[in-house]
């Protein structure tokens, strides 16, 4: 078992950044790709991105390339998602995943083994 716990979200002005964190505990760590997933009020979730156990690879959803970026402390077990120059379509619940598919399999619609609760981000115009 892989629990995770994500943290970081709030309420943020557009343009503004905000970065989110999601501590892993149980098995291996480092042997997961980790991902980010989020679901807008009312929509259905949807990937954001992902990155390889060794954090080489990684994979955006176009949604977020060039304003996010996804990175990994081996060593504090946690994924951190960066998230700048926020638009209110930001707007979700932001979870983190743990499989052991590639970013790109993951970004392409493969489930992950483990998820997060979630935490909110809300972008205020």
């Amino acid at each position: 078992q892989v629990q995770l716990v994500e943290s970081g979200g709030g309420l943020v002005q557009a343009g503004g950044s905000l970065r989110l964190s999601c501590a892993a505990s149980g098995r291996t760590f480092s042997r997961y790709t980790m991902g980010w997933f989020r679901q807008p009020p009312g929509k259905e979730r949807e990937f954001v991105a992902a990155i390889n156990w060794s954090g080489d690879d990684t994979y955006y959803a176009d949604s977020v390339k060039g304003r996010f970026l996804i990175s990994r402390d081996a060593a504090e077990s946690t994924v951190y998602l960066q998230m700048n120059s926020l638009k209110p379509e930001d707007t979700a619940v932001y979870s983190c995943g743990a499989s052991v598919v590639s970013p790109a399999k993951i970004g392409a619609g493969r489930p992950v083994e483990y998820r997060g609760q979630g935490t909110q981000v809300i972008v205020s115009t």
